[in-house]
This record gives C-alpha cells, sequence and structure tokens, in this order.
C-alpha cells in the first residue's frame, strides 16, 4: 500500500511538472448600435415576406430542396455523424463490460523439473482448459478529462446543426433568387415581346405608306431591321431559362420536366415587401454560420481542457470473474468460480514534451477557432449592412425606371400621333419606340434586382431562424 502510494505521489508530481494550460482570450466582438444602411426599415415587417412565398413556383421547388436536395441530405448526414460521436464520447465515461471464453491446450516437457519427475509420472505432459470471463473496467475521470472531451463533442452537435441550418437557408435563399430571376425573365420577355408587336405594326404601316408613295422604303426597312432586333432578344432569352432550369435540377434534385412544369404555374407580379428592422446584435443568435462559429469555439476550448487535463494521473476499477476448469464436466462446479479485483493508477512522469505539443496545437486550435468565429461576425454584419443598401439602391433604381418608362411610353405614343399626322418623319418615330421598348426590359430588370436584394437580406439576418 505504501509502495502504490509513493508511486501516485510520484506520478502527480511529474503531471504537474507541465504547469497550466495557456490562456486564450476571447472577447465579444464590438457591434455597432444600428446599421447605417438601414434607412426607413419598417419595424413591424415580417422577415418571411422578404421571399416569394406567395409564388406557388417557389413553394413547391423549395418543398421539393427541402425533401431531397443532395446539399442538405450531406449536410444533416454531419449532424449525425456529431450525434454518434458524442454518444460516443460519454459512453467512454461509463463502465466498460465484455465477455470471453477459451480453450486451451497445452503440451508440457515434464523432464524440465528434474529427471525424478518426469519418471514418476508426477506431471502430466498434456492439459486442456476451459475458460469464460466477465470483465469489467472503469475509469473514474478523477480530473474531468473525459468530461471535457463529451463536452466538446456535444458542442460538435449544435456546430454540425448549424451548419445544417446555414445550408438550409443558403439552399432555400438560391431557390428564392432562382424563381426570380425565371419571373424576371417573363417580365422581359413580356416587354420584348411588346416591342416586336409595335416594330412589326410600324413596319405595316410604313409598307402602306410606301406602297401609296407617301414614304420611302426606306422606311419600312428600317422598321423591320427594329423587329429582326427584338426578336433577337426574345430568342436569347432562351440561354438564360435553361441556365436557371439547370441551376434548380442541381438545387432540388428533380428532373427538368418537373422544374419546368413547377416554373410554368402562374405567379403574381414582382412586389418589393418593406425591409424589417433590426440591430446588429441580433446576428449574434439569428445566423446559423455565427452560431457554429460560436460551437465550434466551444469545442476547442473544451478539448483544450481535455488535453490540460491528460497531464494528471488516471484510477482505472477493472474486475474479472469467471469460471476456469480442466474438465468440462467439472466448468459450472462451485469450484471453477475464479475472480480478480484491481485498482490501477497511471500517469505520465517523462513523455519528452507530447503532452506539451498536444496542449499547444489544442490551443492554437482554440485561436484559430476564435478568429473564425470573429470573421463569422463581421462577415453577417458585412453583408446585412450591404442587403440593406442593396435594397435602397435599388428601389430607388426601380422607381426611377418605371418613370422613365411611362414618360418614354408617352412619348412614343405622341411620336406616332404626330407620323400619322404627318408631322414628323418616321426616324423619330422608330428612335422613340426604341427607347421606350428598352425602358420596358430595364423595368423588369431593375424590380428582379430589387427583389433580388431582399433575398440577400433574408439570408443575411439569418433567414426563417426560429428566433426571428
Amino acid at each position: 500500500m505504501r509502495q502504490l502510494l509513493a508511486l501516485s505521489i510520484a506520478v502527480t508530481l511529474g503531471a504537474c511538472v507541465a504547469g497550466p494550460p495557456p490562456e486564450i482570450a476571447t472577447p465579444a466582438p464590438e457591434l455597432p448600435q444600428d446599421f447605417t444602411y438601414k434607412g426607413d426599415a419598417a419595424t413591424s415587417a415580417r422577415i418571411a415576406a422578404l421571399l416569394p412565398v406567395a409564388d406557388p413556383a417557389y413553394q413547391s421547388l423549395s418543398s421539393a430542396a427541402l425533401a431531397n436536395g443532395p446539399s442538405l441530405a450531406e449536410a444533416l448526414a454531419r449532424v449525425e455523424a456529431a450525434r454518434a460521436g458524442a454518444r460516443r464520447s460519454g459512453a467512454q465515461r461509463l463502465p466498460n463490460v465484455g465477455v470471453d471464453g477459451a480453450v486451451t491446450g497445452t503440451r508440457i516437457n515434464p523432464n524440465q523439473f528434474g529427471d525424478a519427475a518426469g519418471a514418476a509420472g508426477f506431471i502430466e505432459t498434456e492439459q486442456v482448459s476451459y475458460g469464460a470471463n466477465l470483465i469489467a473496467s472503469w475509469d473514474a475521470d478523477l480530473f474531468g478529462r473525459l468530461k471535457a472531451q463529451e463536452r466538446a463533442a456535444i458542442a460538435r452537435i449544435d456546430s454540425a446543426s448549424a451548419s445544417a441550418s446555414a445550408v438550409r437557408i443558403a439552399l432555400l435563399a438560391e431557390i428564392a433568387g432562382s424563381v426570380t430571376d425565371w419571373r424576371v425573365i417573363e417580365a422581359r420577355g413580356a416587354a420584348i415581346q411588346s416591342d416586336v408587336d409595335a416594330a412589326s405594326q410600324l413596319a405595316s404601316l410604313a409598307k402602306k405608306r410606301a406602297d401609296s408613295g407617301i414614304a420611302p422604303g426606306f422606311d419600312r426597312v428600317r422598321a423591320e431591321a427594329a423587329a429582326s432586333a427584338s426578336r433577337s432578344r426574345l430568342a436569347a432569352l432562351q440561354s438564360e431559362r435553361v441556365r436557371i432550369v439547370g441551376r434548380l435540377i442541381t438545387l432540388t434534385g428533380q428532373s427538368a420536366a418537373e422544374v419546368t412544369a413547377a416554373l410554368g404555374a402562374a405567379a403574381p407580379q414582382l412586389s418589393a415587401a418593406p425591409a424589417p428592422a433590426t440591430l446588429p446584435s441580433d446576428l449574434l443568435t439569428n445566423r446559423p454560420d455565427v452560431l457554429a462559429a460560436a460551437s465550434e469555439l466551444a469545442a476547442t476550448d473544451a478539448e483544450l481542457a481535455a488535453a490540460a487535463r491528460s497531464r494528471f494521473p488516471s484510477l482505472t476499477l477493472s474486475g474479472v470473474l469467471g469460471l476456469l476448469a480442466f474438465n468440462p464436466g467439472d466448468f459450472f462446479n462451485e469450484d471453477s468460480i475464479v475472480g480478480t479485483l484491481a485498482a490501477g493508477v497511471a500517469g505520465p512522469l517523462i513523455d519528452f514534451g507530447r503532452i506539451e505539443a498536444e496542449i499547444d496545437g489544442a490551443a492554437a486550435n482554440k485561436k484559430t477557432a476564435f478568429a473564425a468565429y470573429r470573421g463569422a461576425v463581421f462577415q453577417a454584419l458585412g453583408d446585412t449592412e450591404a442587403a440593406y443598401g442593396l435594397i435602397g439602391a435599388s428601389d430607388a433604381e426601380a422607381a426611377l425606371a418605371e418613370k422613365e418608362q411611362s414618360e418614354l411610353q408617352r412619348a412614343a405614343r405622341l411620336a406616332d400621333t404626330r407620323y400619322r399626322a404627318g408631322l414628323s418623319n418616321f426616324l423619330e418615330v422608330l428612335e422613340a419606340r426604341r427607347a421606350a421598348d428598352a425602358s420596358g426590359e430595364r423595368t423588369a430588370a431593375a424590380l428582379g434586382r430589387a427583389q433580388r436584394a431582399r433575398i440577400l437580406l433574408w439570408q443575411a439576418l439569418g433567414g426563417d431562424n426560429p428566433a426571428n
């Protein structure tokens, strides 16, 4: 007993020589009181209204992506892996119980014990033993190393869950953006088709005037060329449609026919929902990437604690209860019962810096995790500031584009009326019509950018996180 006590003291003193683990400062990032570009955000506005939730295509495709999307399935699988790791770490703190059984045959030379013993036949040359054991062991975890490892594993569950939430939000935002781009193409197509119809009418009118000798045939050629240019722009939209369909196939795991059918459903016109008012501090609890980085920081902190506690000795209790017999018929006799109970203390004494290297590595990992956390916080701040600023800029652009379209359409009608009355030449009508036609496509694109800015703000604020 005295020898065991002396050995324990020596091991403990040797472990404590390494000194305390390094202290890694992790101050909370300082955030501004409010967003600079928030503008006149409405405090009563809903974050969910920033998405095209009324669009049946978005409803169908988002549901399909959440059910079958490959990227989300991969993220959820990582959550399951993290949960399995936490269960394994928790099981390490519980007793380990196992069984074994063996049949052992041995043959010896009795002469090794002396010629007399071999000649007398006192020692059997062949022997078969039958054994079965119930084995149990338990690490008492006196200094909390296993508990710290379990904390790290549980934090990794939170990190993986938050990362999966970030993937889900990015997936929904990408689908919303793709559906918005499709609706913008539809609006642009309608505007260009209107251009084609107007140019065709001008070409028909110019042909009649040329046939009557009122105007030169060159007017008809120019009008037909304008109509052909508009048809070319209309055909070019198909390549954009194909790219959107391909992107949605990747996101949703559906076929091209299913995606196209969903996009073909009638949808309400693009409308700009008011931006909700939030605070920079809300990002710390709403953004899943920030939450994932915070959980990763907590995991590295627990791993540093576990590495530091590995310097101290461990106490292991073990016991064996079994049966041992040299004849199968005696296997279950009372005399066959054997057992062992032991307590062991083990710890580092001279490891030539191995544990110190592990501690330094864990400290470096915590520094890395803290830097990543700060990066995630300021990334969220930058994303939200940019999204608020984009909403203000795109709304102003859309309003001016709509005003420009209205004015140019009016100018085109006046130029057409003057031409029919013989008060202006055909070139003025053609230029007015060309400017009015281009303004319709620009207005559709501007409204699409305004809606896209709202999708960016939805994602920057943490999407449909329960905290929102």
